[in-house]
């Protein structure tokens, strides 16, 4: 098991997520710990707590600046950030990150009001992620094992951006991180 993993992403957090989560009211590190808040209180098991914690993950790695998707690019941030995660991480963990994105265009494309209550800076990066899901697109991705993790993981992902919001810090997650990691090994 790596526990140097989880001091890791510890001090990524730290040292690259204090930066304006991508046109919305919190940082990213902010962010990333109201959406595995949310995990936590849905009484999920760790490994999908790790999953929403570290879902943006993807963001921190690839060093683009935070106006990426006015400049009209897509990062690409759940591609990098599942890929560095497999390192790891199982698919628990891996494969929600890599389908939370894709989450957002199926939920849009089957739940008008979805599309409707998303913010301003998630409308713009949808256009830029490829829109709702077509009908193909829906069957795609209802037919990802970790699909429903994914849903959860976007749920709580947009829910995730109340400025000044207390929640646990950084540290309260190295137990489910280590867990998710010693599951990782076990399998």
């Amino acid at each position: 098991m790596n526990i140097n993993i989880v001091e890791e992403i510890i001090q990524l957090f730290t040292r690259v997520g204090q930066g304006e989560y991508f046109g919305e009211q919190v940082s990213e590190t902010e962010h990333a710990l109201q959406t595995a808040h949310l995990a936590v209180q849905a009484g999920v098991d760790e490994e999908l707590i790790a999953a929403a914690l570290l879902h943006d993950i993807g963001h921190l790695l690839h060093g683009l600046p935070e106006s990426i998707a006015q400049d009209g690019i897509d990062g690409r941030h759940e591609d990098g950030g599942s890929a560095w995660l497999q390192h790891y991480f199982g698919p628990a963990v891996s494969a929600p990150v890599r389908l939370h994105v894709a989450a957002k265009r199926y939920l849009c494309a089957i739940e008008p009001e979805y599309l409707a209550g998303l913010s301003p800076a998630s409308q713009r990066s949808l256009k830029l992620q490829g829109g709702p899901f077509d009908e193909a697109g829906i069957r795609g991705f209802e037919a990802e094992r970790y699909f429903q993790s994914a849903v959860a993981v976007r749920r709580w992902d947009d829910a995730a951006k109340t400025p000044n919001l207390v929640v646990p810090g950084l540290d309260a997650y190295r137990s489910a991180l280590e867990t998710a990691l010693a599951r990782s090994t076990t399998r």
